[in-house]
């Protein structure tokens, strides 16, 4: 929790849980465009991506030159909070959500069209991909989540993980470790089995 300027707590944003997860990338079935929210779901949670991030990315940043999608790519410096460009990882999973999204676009499939698109053919602005994130978490019957629990969820599931520190900070593009030591979420439970171990 970090501490208000009166010295208040102040609530971060929830992390979702397995089954809350799962029961939000599935409720995008049942709604309009819902493997456009489905994949920018992923993005968040799988990706590690804040919404300023997601709503410029093209579909040539992150295909190859034989229009899979790549391990790796760069998200540009103009598009990333700290104005540097950075590295983007995508696993197996997220290859395979992108690879099954590419494939049912109309045919006027062109590298430069965004990934996240209005019916009008444009890019998301970032508050737009805010306002489809509420509406899935809203369907979805999640409270106290928003837009920015799929970064928390990416951090924290790494950190349970074991994953190094260092390598959590970079793959967040965060220059300060308690920066992305603040992302963490712990439970009740994680707290139990701590102390059971004395």
């Amino acid at each position: 929790m970090f501490q208000s300027l009166v010295g208040e707590p102040v609530k971060q944003t929830k992390v979702l849980s397995s089954v809350e997860l799962k029961r939000a990338v599935a409720i995008c079935v049942t709604m309009q465009n819902g493997k456009r929210n489905r994949l920018m779901l992923m993005l968040s949670h799988y990706a590690g991506m804040r919404v300023g991030e997601i709503a410029p990315l093209k579909w040539a940043d992150m295909l190859d030159k034989d229009l899979k999608p790549k391990a790796m790519f760069y998200l540009k410096a103009e598009n990333t909070k700290a104005k540097e460009a950075r590295q983007v990882h995508l696993n197996g999973k997220l290859q395979k959500e992108l690879t099954s999204y590419w494939a049912q676009l109309d045919r006027s499939k062109k590298p430069e069209r965004p990934v996240i698109q209005s019916q009008k053919g444009a890019h998301f602005t970032p508050n737009s991909v805010i306002q489809a994130f509420k509406r899935v978490l809203d369907t979805a019957g999640i409270e106290d989540a928003s837009s920015h629990s799929g970064r928390r969820w990416f951090i924290t599931q790494m950190a349970h993980a074991d994953v190094s520190p260092k390598v959590i900070m970079e793959l967040a593009g965060h220059k300060q470790l308690t920066t992305t030591q603040r992302y963490i979420d712990v439970t009740d439970e994680q707290k139990r089995s701590a102390v059971d171990l004395l």
